[in-house]
């Protein structure tokens, strides 16, 4: 039996105790994403411990399972010290923020080495800064979630069998899975629109980075076609990779525990449709 948790990305503003949760309510969400702090910044505000306290207690209350996304200005592979010193900082930043609204995972892109000839010792920066940072994680600490990009560029990450050079940089670490965007996936050329494809994708992940290391799903469509290395989401449905592939990808075996978050367009009238129309798809 498929039974993963379906829900969406959701605002903090107004807080993460009301109007998160608020929103959760609203669209039948059973687990959701947040940013933590300014996706567009390198700020790292001071954490309010009563605030976090209230949401953690309401969370559990509801069974709403919770995940963070990292900031988009992380790059771990950026040949610009300072961004790859700040990409660290806010690495360590967002699990530590994890671990305090009881997170079960943090999301951070893949990256790109920028330049053709950074390729390699991105590769090593990405395995001298994480390490330390992996290994001081507690047991009970949420893991890092690796969401490969849309293939654009000098991407680490373009397609899915290159998540194999992610996992023998972090040498492995058991606190180290996977976020896929199906949008990603799409636009670097996966074709999981076709009959089967999704299942072809999902295996190849899962013979790539073993058994249980995908942990989390943004369910989205795509504005453009397959290969197009665009990140542009789109509703279900109403993109190039249609609703079939959906059903497929959330009756498959490697899914039957990840959660789905939606990452779509539009607000609670849009994602509450969306996440009823997952749930149907579950069998």
């Amino acid at each position: 039996m498929s039974n993963p948790r379906i829900g969406a990305h959701v605002p903090t503003s107004g807080g993460m105790a009301k109007r998160s949760i608020a929103y959760a309510q609203t669209i039948g969400a059973e687990a959701i994403q947040v940013f933590a702090s300014n996706p567009r910044g390198w700020a790292m505000p001071e954490p309010n411990r009563t605030a976090d306290e209230e949401f953690r207690k309401i969370a559990s209350e509801l069974d709403i399972a919770t995940y963070v996304h990292a900031p988009y200005l992380i790059n771990l592979g950026s040949p610009t010290a300072e961004t790859y010193q700040n990409s660290l900082n806010s690495t360590r930043y967002s699990l530590s923020r994890g671990a305090d609204i009881g997170a079960l995972g943090v999301v951070i892109h893949t990256g790109s080495a920028v330049e053709v000839s950074h390729v390699q010792q991105a590769w090593k920066q990405i395995h001298e800064g994480m390490m330390p940072i992996l290994n001081a994680l507690s047991e009970d600490a949420p893991p890092l979630l690796l969401e490969p990009t849309a293939g654009q560029g000098q991407s680490l990450v373009k397609r899915l069998e290159d998540l194999v050079h992610y996992f023998t940089a972090l040498e492995n670490h058991p606190k180290v899975g996977v976020c896929l965007d199906t949008c990603h996936v799409f636009a670097a050329g996966h074709d999981i629109n076709k009959k089967g494809g999704m299942t072809e994708a999902l295996d190849l992940l899962v013979s790539v980075v073993g058994v249980g290391r995908l942990q989390l799903i943004h369910a989205n469509d795509s504005m453009d076609v397959c290969g197009a290395l665009k990140d542009r989401h789109q509703n279900l449905g109403e993109g190039h990779i249609g609703l079939d592939p959906f059903e497929e990808l959330i009756n498959h075996r490697a899914v039957a525990n990840v959660p789905l978050i939606l990452e779509t367009p539009g607000q609670e009238p849009e994602h509450g449709k969306e996440v009823a129309l997952l749930k149907k798809f579950r069998k």
